[in-house]
């Protein structure tokens, strides 16, 4: 196994595992642990900027306009995303969450459709339509849209067409969104400080230490994942972004012990069909084309 694959099967193994790190902090309000969480990976991606030296270029990238607003807009998504995940493995719905980075790749292949014109084939439009049909049978089942996945999947995909369209890499992108947020971060912390509720300094120090632990936790697979984009061909990455999904789907049903009923079954095992459909095309297409990963950040 080559280097770049380790680092990206590493990365993706932290992301699906995350479930785990944020049910120990379930007790505290979602909005709590997102404010730690953005300035938390701040302090961690300042650090990682000292040690790579590279504030000099992130300064240069942050006097562009567009990137400054690119990064306002990418946060905010990213926060939202955040917000709804750790509220969604608070309240046991991670079988649900997991759907929701399933059904992304899809959602989107759908944006870059409507806002940047790019074309889909067929195979693609199959897939989707395919993808559809789970929804409607997840609904049909449950009684209402799976909102937290249709949510999870809605944001990460804008903040995805939002990062395709900015020419700054991972880490100074990711700098640069939490840089945008915290200030909104650190106004929400004073006020949740002035009411005495849940945050650094005002707990135990186990908690503490949990609430700081969240900058290594989000930071740690990016940092893996950008290293594995330098060396692993783009195809070989596009599959292995269903290992934490899937993972996150185990850890509902197994370790969680979430509901799990029949038309839910049905409704996942349309989905996956066409995450496979999708994946096998995009696969057999990128060994006809092969292309460089092109990154730098």
């Amino acid at each position: 196994m080559s280097r770049g694959i380790l680092l990206g099967l590493s990365a993706y193994l932290l992301w699906g595992l995350s479930p785990l790190y944020w049910k120990l902090l379930d007790h505290l309000s979602s909005a709590d642990v997102v404010i730690h969480r953005i300035l938390a990976t701040g302090v961690v991606l300042a650090l990682a900027h000292s040690v790579l030296r590279t504030w000099r270029r992130l300064g240069s990238e942050a006097r562009n306009p567009r990137t400054r607003t690119n990064a306002l807009l990418a946060g905010t998504m990213l926060a939202a995303n955040w917000l709804v995940f750790v509220w969604a493995v608070a309240n046991d719905q991670v079988v649900e969450t997991s759907l929701g980075y399933f059904i992304n790749p899809l959602l989107s292949v759908v944006l870059g459709v409507a806002v940047l014109g790019e074309h889909m084939r067929r195979l693609q439009w199959i897939a989707v339509g395919i993808a559809a049909l789970g929804v409607v049978v997840l609904t049909i089942d449950v009684g209402t849209l799976p909102w937290v996945s249709l949510a999870l999947a809605g944001t990460f995909g804008v903040y995805g067409l939002v990062r395709k369209t900015s020419p700054v890499g991972s880490l100074d992108g990711l700098s640069l969104e939490m840089a945008a947020m915290a200030p909104f971060a650190l106004v929400a912390l004073a006020v949740r400080g002035a009411a005495d509720e849940g945050i650094v300094g005002l707990s135990d120090p186990g908690l503490d230490l949990l609430l700081l632990g969240t900058g290594v936790v989000t930071a740690a697979p990016l940092l893996l994942f950008a290293s594995a984009a330098r060396t692993t061909e783009l195809s070989t990455l596009g599959l292995m972004q269903y290992v934490a999904p899937t993972i996150q789907f185990l850890l509902g049903v197994i370790v969680f012990g979430e509901e799990w009923s029949g038309g839910q079954a049905l409704g996942f095992v349309i989905i996956w069909s066409a995450l496979a459909l999708f994946a096998a095309e995009g696969f057999a297409r990128a060994r006809q084309r092969p292309r460089p990963i092109a990154t730098h950040g």
